[in-house]
């Protein structure tokens, strides 16, 4: 498993030596003795999170944070930033030069520790968020995947995405479109939070593609009240004319001419109850078969797999 990289920048070596010790353990840990050596290292290393002191010669931290932060690539990287003095002034000229957090020396390795991890997560999650729904990404969902099988629980994935949706966005614009996907997350949050409670996960792969994630024996639930309430709401997406009629004159993505009726979601279902699932990939390869047979319907549904171990 891969280790976070950290640096930590400090001109004191006995703090280096005691954050390393604290840190080397959990994460791969490099040094550096100023702001000017701590800015080098990282573009040189691409680090996961910097941890620096406050007061340094050469540049200091509000400095040394002052120019990462003017670096494009380098503009979301966590600094958390230490500071001896405890001093408000000193707390508050650090966050707004730039860091994400500040602790105040001597610091208990415990609780630098839960803040470093707190950190890492949070911007994680933040880099691979879906910037129109705010849901978890692709790295996000693909983690959730390996820690649910590698807990050894029966759990289940729920593969969803809207029919005829290219034929509504052709007809109704972006804009439009975009409302479509925004309310198909808030049906998935909202089904899966309700009935799967805190153990269930939502996330978002792209376009009209999502995925959520619960104890198997919660997933058919979901799907049905997923299905019920997305029907309720589509309509409501078309003029009175659309809606009164039941369909649109569009080009499928073949560019054959067609008559689409109202958009509609396509859920597949892959569990491990009755069949062995190894790695992610499995579970991606059966869902896309799952959900193409779903979409045979012509209708809002879903599809369990049945195969047998």
């Amino acid at each position: 498993m891969r280790k976070e990289k950290i640096i930590i920048i400090d001109d004191d070596p006995d703090i280096l030596d005691v954050l390393e010790l604290t840190l080397s353990e959990h994460f791969t840990v490099m040094a550096a003795h100023n702001g000017k050596e701590g800015l080098d290292l990282v573009k040189a290393k691409a680090p996961d999170l910097v941890i620096t002191d406050y007061m340094m010669p050469v540049m200091t931290g509000p400095q040394f944070v002052k120019e990462l932060r003017k670096d494009i690539l380098l503009s979301h990287l966590p600094v958390i930033m230490l500071t001896g003095k405890g001093e408000v002034s000193d707390m508050v000229t650090g966050i707004e030069a730039g860091a994400d957090d500040y602790l105040v020396k001597p610091f208990e390795p415990a609780a630098l520790l839960a803040r470093i991890r707190m950190i890492l997560k949070r911007t994680t999650r933040s880099l691979d968020a879906n910037p129109l729904t705010h849901l978890p990404g692709n790295t996000s969902i693909m983690d959730e995947i390996q820690n649910r099988i590698d807990s050894g629980k029966v759990f289940a994935v729920g593969y969803a995405d809207l029919d005829k949706f290219k034929i509504y966005n052709d007809k109704y614009g972006f804009e439009k479109g975009d409302e479509l996907i925004r309310a198909t997350a808030r049906v998935l949050l909202d089904a899966t939070g309700n009935l799967a409670g805190p153990e269930g996960f939502v996330g978002h792969i792209g376009g009209d593609d999502f995925v959520f994630i619960c104890d198997d024996d919660k997933a058919d639930a979901i799907s049905m009240k997923a299905i019920d309430e997305f029907d309720k709401a589509a309509p409501g997406f078309y003029n009175e004319e659309d809606r009164k009629a039941g369909f649109i004159l569009g080009v499928d993505r073949q560019g054959n001419a067609t008559k689409a009726s109202l958009v509609a979601i396509s859920i597949g279902i892959v569990s491990n109850r009755d069949q062995s699932i190894t790695h992610v990939a499995q579970i991606g390869e059966i869902g896309a078969e799952l959900k193409k047979m779903a979409k045979k319907q012509d209708k809002s549904n879903f599809v369990r797999n049945q195969r047998k171990a």
